[in-house]
């Protein structure tokens, strides 16, 4: 009698929950959808991964699903890499319907990094796993680089029935390949479930309170080395569990169908990357700039472990760059034993020729594998090395300790700041040694309306794309349906709007030059951008005041602050507190240190304004407003 009764009680839980949910739906904001971070002018760092879900519950309890109190929530974690508010509402609900709690549910647009994510951490605490599953395991699935080049340990046992996983000593994940992406059968044997769908990505629940110590580092896996499932496919999930059904690609419009269009589109995009880098290679196009990165660094290690047998791997990444490379090269090092993590200064009154000349050749010396990974410009600082000595450095051959020609230097190029320069292309300055270019999709190639990024080689290294391929398909963190369809649109206009971008960006740094002449702006020179170097960013160290270096640097701080917020209260239909870059309208802010460098080491922050233009927006209003600030600082 009390079962049914406690039966009875979920069911018309359940009910509530999804008839909600189906309101809800009928009134996402358009943001919601379209939009790679929601409501940036609602945005507290600390509190994005529980805020919106805090305030959501709220509406639930009242049972309001107004588009307006909808549209007034905050953001929802960061770049749909971490989260967005339409994944948030998908895990919420699975997590409803199964009485956990919503952080236990965590969705992914691969089918494949949710298990890594699991495996990592098993690894580095050394502990036992096991893989069991119905059916074929998915294709994407490789066991042998996964043991051999990954390092992961895992035991796999094929199942007729979920009931057959036993008692096993370590964790256990069961993969399930299904439509019905929303649903799971939870026993007690199972710590991990992962519900992976063909088209819309995966879910994995965690199970148990034991296993909760795994929850933040899932999560930070996704952020690093892929995205959560994108807004569209979340939509469709929804749309799914609420009609109780399974999902029927036919039924869909919306990043599912693999079709003539999707080739088309793809084409487009590919043709596009090799006309904007001047090359002739493949290009490869992922989930995230993150998603590209991550098959590099695989693929190279994957590479190297084959062509050089015993051989140390050291990437070379400079200490204060953007938080995310920073992070990840150090995860990945972390993981496999002969990569390591090497600092390479490139800023302020370091040279990055000098430094990767110092740096190589003492890894020469120790006959070592080196791969550098820098931005040019770089970031957040806007400073271009000397080129022909960078391409001089780069080929120089060196020796090693026994007196052997050392192995050359693969030079990884961050090109988001200023992806319309042409270094890869024969006769261009790094076409004669081993380099790959590589672009954050969420700035200037889609205009801030997706996060796919891409990457392409010049020939020298052209043998070596077939790794990074082979380990971006490997973690299933190939750009979506709709991502080609965003970046097939948005591409061939690109090198304009950085052309127009950087017109405003040039003037708004003049006029602060004229406005406030003791301000430090780091930007490049007009002789730069003659020779193709037009970012639309720049960054502003304000002029400050005190008797100590810390009262000057207090000072400064604050009046960072001050500024940011100044801009974006007088200006809040433009001016936004956010890392972005390459958007296609308004204008962006942020301090590094505190945003783009929040993995970087103390020392190595910039406690700095940066600041982000568009082709479109009302510069002489954010002059106006600019110059307020300075009349009363």
């Amino acid at each position: 009698m009390y079962i049914a009764a406690f039966q009875k009680v979920q069911i018309m839980e359940a009910s509530k929950t999804l008839n909600y949910i189906k309101n809800v739906l009928e009134n996402v904001p358009t943001g919601w959808l379209r939009l790679t971070t929601h409501r940036l002018d609602i945005y507290d760092e600390k509190l994005a991964k529980t805020q919106f879900l805090d305030q959501f519950e709220i509406l639930f309890n009242d049972n309001n699903s107004e588009s307006s109190a909808l549209n007034k929530l905050p953001t929802a974690y960061d770049y749909i890499r971490l989260g967005h508010p339409l994944s948030c509402l998908l895990e919420w609900v699975i997590a409803k319907l199964n009485n956990i709690k919503p952080e236990n549910v965590i969705s992914f647009s691969s089918k494949t990094v949710p298990v890594l994510a699991v495996l990592r951490k098993n690894l580095l605490a050394n502990k036992n796993t096991q893989i069991i599953y119905k059916g074929e395991l998915p294709d994407f699935f490789d066991i042998e680089i996964l043991r051999s080049i990954y390092g992961y340990k895992f035991d796999l046992k094929k199942v007729e029935s979920i009931e057959e996983a036993s008692v096993f000593n370590g964790s256990t994940i069961f993969i399930s390949q299904q439509d019905d992406i929303c649903n799971f059968d939870l026993i007690s044997n199972i710590d991990f479930f992962i519900n992976a769908h063909s088209h819309l990505g995966s879910v994995l629940l965690v199970n148990g309170k034991l296993n909760e110590s795994y929850i933040s580092e899932i999560q930070h896996v996704r952020r690093r080395e892929t995205i959560s499932m994108t807004p569209a496919n979340c939509l469709v999930a929804l749309k799914s569990l609420i009609a109780h059904s399974s999902f029927e690609p036919k039924n869909s419009n919306v990043e599912t169908n693999i079709s003539a269009e999707l080739s088309r589109n793809k084409t487009l995009v590919l043709n596009s990357i090799k006309a904007i880098s001047g090359t002739n290679t493949k290009a490869i196009v992922g989930s995230s700039g993150l998603s590209i990165q991550y098959a590099i660094m695989m693929g190279l290690i994957h590479d190297a472990l084959e062509q050089h047998k015993g051989k140390a791997i050291k990437f070379i990444v400079p200490p204060n760059c953007y938080g995310g490379t920073n992070d990840q090269a150090r995860r990945v090092a972390a993981c496999i034993d002969n990569v390591e993590v090497v600092d390479l200064p490139v800023d302020g009154n370091n040279d990055m020729v000098q430094s990767i000349d110092t740096v190589l050749a003492k890894i020469a010396t120790e006959d070592a594998i080196p791969y550098i990974i820098a931005e040019i410009p770089t970031n957040p600082r806007v400073e271009v090395p000397d080129l022909i000595k960078l391409k001089e450095v780069l080929s120089k051959k060196r020796k090693t300790a026994s007196g052997e020609f050392a192995i050359d230097p693969v030079f990884i190029l961050d090109q988001t700041f200023c992806p319309n320069v042409l270094f890869l292309g024969a006769d261009k300055i790094l076409s004669t040694v081993r380099a790959i270019s590589y672009a954050s999709g969420s700035k200037f190639p889609s205009g801030g309306q997706c996060n796919a990024g891409y990457c392409i080689s010049n020939k020298k290294a052209e043998g070596l794309m077939e790794k990074i391929e082979t380990h971006l398909s490997l973690c299933d963190n190939e750009a979506t349906n709709l991502q080609y369809e965003i970046l097939a649109k948005q591409l061939p206009s690109m090198n304009q709007r950085i052309s127009d971008a950087y017109k405003n960006t040039r003037e708004f740094v003049n006029f602060i030059n004229d406005t406030l002449p003791t301000a430090k702006i780091n930007f490049v020179s007009s002789a730069l951008a003659k020779q193709g170097f037009t970012p639309s960013v720049f960054s502003l160290d304000l002029p400050t005041e005190g008797t100590t270096d810390e009262e000057k640097e207090a000072h400064k701080r604050a009046l960072n602050l001050k500024l940011i917020n100044l801009m974006i209260s007088e200006i809040p239909n433009e001016s936004k507190f956010c890392v972005s870059y390459g958007q296609l309208n308004g204008c962006y802010w942020t301090i590094p240190a505190t945003s783009t460098q929040g993995t970087t080491k103390e020392g190595d922050k910039d406690y700095i304004v940066r600041v982000a233009l568009s082709p479109n927006m009302d510069l002489e209003l954010h002059k106006k407003v600019f110059l307020n600030f300075v009349e009363n600082i």
